[in-house]
């Protein structure tokens, strides 16, 4: 399945090495401005590239993938959306305005190099979905995993940056941070934590906190419709992310009813009871990493490949867990 949502539909296209990726956006209501600063911004931070700074390897986040940092993810506008005037803080500068028809976007992989990957035809990563998907479908794109590869969550940001914007219009609000690195919980020394994993040849995990506000009472339904799962449904679907947690979460079971009955997570009966909506995820260590090469016993695999892969994936699954938590909330405007 590569579309998300029935009223603001989301279709995915394009894969790792391909020509590009992108989306089409369907039910998406005429009159929405687009702020393209806000697009720019959540590419630069998918990209591992800090905000406001030039987009080279200076002002990156530690252990990102070279190839993240060298793709200036420039979204082509090819249909649904017409150049508007915007005034913003007085001064009018051109924007792009929603038509209500269905908008296409793409972006163009500028950093595509299947050939670093041509060991992959005859051989299957460990912890990829390279063995499985030649299983069910019986042919692969070995191009650095073809679908299944993290650079097709760009349009998922593109997608979701629409969709926070009209969330906006409404007061509701979405802000996601890393909060942990491995064991490490203090911001200040993630950076550092992950440079030892890389150092090390290694990568490690992470978690990522999410915040809703602003979210109306009564958003969700009982039994199927429960707002949590509809989050989960959506942040599950992020590459490497393996777990899905809200209110007292997994923590919770270790404390008696007594003591944590009053920690709901902004949910209850799986509908929204008007507080702050607070979720975690869980995103696993890249399981590609030149340690984890080495230990492969297969000759025609080049452990001196240049390691294309993110030292801790978190850092730039943040923008992303936004995206696709604005997409599950649009669905119920």
């Amino acid at each position: 399945m590569n579309s998300f949502g029935e009223k603001w539909t989301f279709t995915s296209f394009g894969e790792s090495h391909g020509a590009a990726v992108g989306g089409v956006l369907d039910g998406v209501p005429a009159g929405l401005h687009i702020s393209l600063d806000m697009i720019r911004e959540e590419l630069e931070k998918r990209a591992g590239r800090k905000p406001n700074l030039d987009p080279s390897l200076k002002g990156r986040e530690t252990g990102v993938s070279p190839r993240a940092l060298r793709e200036p993810d420039e979204v082509e506008w090819l249909s649904g959306v017409i150049e508007s005037d915007e005034v913003t803080k007085d001064q009018r500068t051109k924007g792009l305005v929603t038509l209500g028809t269905p908008i296409a976007f793409l972006i163009r992989n500028k950093d595509a190099r299947p050939e670093d990957y041509e060991w992959l035809k005859h051989t299957y990563r460990v912890g990829h979905a390279d063995k499985v998907y030649e299983q069910k479908y019986g042919i692969r794109d070995w191009r650095g995993g073809g679908r299944a590869s993290a650079r097709e969550t760009a349009g998922r940001v593109v997608a979701g940056c629409l969709a926070k914007q009209q969330l906006e219009e409404k007061g509701i609000t979405i802000h996601a941070e890393l909060v942990q690195v491995g064991a490490e919980k203090d911001p200040a020394l993630f950076a550092e934590t992950i440079a030892a994993y890389q150092k090390d040849g290694d990568s490690i995990g992470g978690i990522v906190e999410c915040r809703i506000d602003g979210l109306p009472v009564g958003t969700g339904g009982p039994i199927f419709d429960k707002l949590q799962a509809q989050l989960a449904f959506a942040v599950m679907s992020i590459n490497a992310c393996k777990g899905f947690a809200y209110g007292t979460g997994f923590e919770g079971v270790t404390e008696p009813g007594s003591v944590i009955n009053h920690i709901s997570g902004g949910i209850a009966g799986g509908i929204s009871d008007g507080s702050e909506i607070v979720f975690r995820c869980v995103f696993k260590p890249t399981p590609t990493t030149p340690k984890a090469l080495k230990k492969l016993n297969d000759q025609r695999v080049n452990v001196k490949m240049v390691n294309r892969s993110d030292a801790c994936v978190a850092v730039r699954a943040v923008p992303v867990v936004e995206a696709m938590t604005a997409l599950a909330l649009v669905q119920f405007l």
